[in-house]
């Protein structure tokens, strides 16, 4: 435990600019204590571990030789990004992390200069350092643009339109492929690494630029045979083929872990005199340098809080099973009686239970990387010919799918299924994982079935119940975390479409509650039935088609209607309020309340602190009925929460 706290060459190092000056010695020393600090932070805070772990020597190598910030450095997705906070002024925050009131664990724009650009989501680096490499160019100005990506990043298809794009332009832009899977790269060595170094190297840029202006002057046949002579070399050597065929300068591969092979090249590559994209091909382990993680299976990708020697995470037993395993339970015993049930997920399958879905079926799961577009339309075509698919996929993820989502689908009347995981708030991922949206830019869509689940069984129901809809798109919304503690059936049972349900009768208030809401919403009706307010408990199940029987037997019989849901404006109350008004239910007295998420991103907390912040608690939920009724002075007394 001890030797993670020696670190007196990094206690030095407050800012890039103090590496500057470091030997080769004191740089490799330099990224042992910086492997050293970052694992004793994140046994502390927990968080993405094994990704960071894997850039610890290019993180160093980056800083030290290029001028960061005046260079701009983006981190695909951000969450290899801690080893490069400790270095750019973040150090002392970093026992804050993923907190509340802390640093964000992925780059933030407004949290410090050195995060140029900031992500959480996967394959935007190539796009944004493009774009700041054109800015530079118009401005006048040489500084050097560094987007570093992972294999599996690479695998959707914004970093190949992005890549075709430069490939085109003349713009400084240094792509650094972070090759961690060996899904690309062959093994690397001494031989590779001293043509990787050639090859970036100054005189031979120059010789090839020259060795193409004279082959230039030679007749056109001569002059296409010599450059593909000299393409396909190269070629052969580095792999580096398709990435030259996009018009980018490709090196590589090296070995991303040792510094004496990677602090030439990108001194090479920085002090480059021409123009236009570079492919740096680099291969890394995830986890590297900490046996506990190497020795993982997923690299120690996210953990929570661990013991430092042994590695053994910090986990509480949970009081009843996560959503995600639930939606697994369900659609595996859909997939045992129909063998028509398919499940696609876009590079998530842990994530969303997909894995065990797999486990059992290995034949009809699909993951097709982070390419949430392809897999939406990949599934339609699954539908045309008379399968049934499930696409699971977190509701910030399924935001980058919404033109295949309405054109590829819900136009056609697609029978695609949509179980979307992570709605709501989600903690300590902050407003890029939250799941705020899917409500309103589903529930816009004409015969699109949009369904959410109040609790575990409800979401049972609704598997059976997606899987039985054959002539249109459905969605079902669950959040992160664990259930309620509802007992299970093996089978849930197939739902009436838009019919809601009570759950509690009254004759005062009427609370209309969308998905995990109603939780909050019972425990503020039993608040008020200590205050003499007798209130009637609805779950909508159904924001679309609404339930407009259900609602107007709630308007027409109580003086305060009140919806809720955990979503932004323009989702569930919206269309309740849309549909009272036309209907004239708004003209005789009574009063009404939505309550949604408010109008602005959250950051990093707990998210019991988030609904809190967000007024949807049960505290929130008796002081909205309260004031409607004019009754706001009682609430002096605290009311539970």
């Amino acid at each position: 435990m001890d030797d993670f706290n020696e670190t007196p060459l990094l206690d030095k190092i407050k800012y890039p600019a103090d590496t500057r000056d470091l030997s080769d010695k004191e740089l490799r020393q330099l990224a042992d204590e910086l492997r050293r600090d970052t694992v004793r932070n994140v046994s502390i805070t927990g968080g993405h571990l094994g990704a960071s772990l894997g850039v610890v020597e290019l993180t160093v190598g980056i800083h030290h030789v290029f001028n960061t910030p005046d260079d701009r450095l983006i981190w695909d997705v951000g969450h290899q990004c801690y080893p490069h906070k400790i270095l750019t002024g973040r150090r002392e925050e970093m026992l804050t992390l993923r907190q509340g009131g802390g640093i964000s664990g992925f780059t933030k724009r407004s949290e410090s200069e050195y995060d140029p650009f900031g992500a959480a989501h996967s394959s935007t680096s190539i796009s944004s350092g493009l774009g700041m490499a054109v800015a530079s160019k118009l401005s006048g100005k040489k500084n050097n643009v560094i987007a570093v990506i992972g294999d599996g990043a690479m695998t959707a298809g914004m970093a190949y339109e992005a890549m075709n794009n430069a490939g085109s332009m003349d713009a400084r832009l240094i792509v650094v492929l972070n090759d961690n899977d060996m899904s690309i790269a062959p093994p690397v060595g001494a031989l590779s690494a001293y043509l990787s170094r050639l090859i970036s190297s100054k005189i031979y840029r120059s010789a090839r630029h020259m060795a193409k202006n004279v082959s230039k002057k030679l007749p056109r046949q001569i002059e296409t045979v010599a450059a593909r002579a000299e393409e396909y070399a190269r070629g052969m050597v580095t792999g580096g083929t398709l990435f030259e065929e996009l018009g980018f300068y490709y090196v590589g591969p090296i070995d991303g872990h040792n510094m004496d092979h990677l602090i030439p090249v990108l001194k090479n590559l920085r002090d480059d005199p021409e123009d236009g994209p570079v492919l740096l091909h680099i291969v890394t382990e995830k986890g590297h340098g900490y046996k506990p993680a190497e020795e993982s299976a997923d690299k120690y990708h996210g953990v929570s809080k661990f013991d430092v020697v042994t590695g053994e995470q910090q986990k509480s037993t949970p009081n009843a099973p996560s959503y995600t395993n639930v939606f697994a339970k369900g659609l595996i015993e859909e997939a045992r009686i129909d063998d028509k049930v398919v499940a696609v997920t876009a590079a998530m399958p842990s994530g969303t239970g997909i894995d065990k879905f797999g486990d059992v079926y290995p034949e009809r799961s699909y993951d097709v990387g982070i390419a949430e577009q392809h897999g939406v339309t990949f599934a339609a075509g699954l539908a045309t010919e008379g399968y049934k698919p499930f696409c699971a996929i977190y509701s910030t993820f399924l935001q980058r799918a919404y033109d295949q989502i309405v054109h590829d689908v819900a136009i056609q009347s697609l029978p695609v299924r949509f179980a979307i995981d992570r709605a709501g708030y989600v903690g300590a991922d902050g407003s890029t994982h939250c799941g705020a949206f899917d409500i309103a830019y589903l529930t816009t869509l004409p015969n699109f079935v949009v369904m959410a689940a109040a609790d575990e069984l409800e979401l049972m129901h609704m598997t059976r119940t997606a899987a039985s809809i054959d002539d249109r798109p459905s969605a079902f919304r669950y959040p992160r975390g664990e259930g309620v503690g509802i007992e299970l059936p093996e089978r849930g049972e197939v739902l009436e479409i838009g019919k809601g349900r009570i759950v509690r009768e009254g004759k005062t208030v009427a609370i209309l509650s969308y998905g995990s809401p109603l939780q909050n919403a019972l425990k503020a009706a039993e608040e008020l039935a200590t205050m003499g307010i007798s209130t009637t408990v609805a779950d909508a199940r159904f924001a679309k088609p609404l339930d407009v029987g259900m609602i107007r037997d709630l308007a027409q019989n109580h003086e305060v209607l009140v919806t809720i849901e955990e979503g932004a404006v323009g989702g569930f109350g919206s269309h309740v309020l849309t549909y009272m008004a036309n209907d004239g239910l708004l003209e005789d007295g009574l009063k009404v309340r939505a309550m949604m998420m408010p109008d602005e991103f959250f950051d990093q907390d707990k998210p019991e602190k988030q609904i809190e912040m967000a007024k949807l608690s049960a505290k929130d939920i008796v002081e909205t009925v309260m004031t409607a009724l004019g009754r706001e002075s009682e609430l002096s007394s605290p009311v539970r929460a």
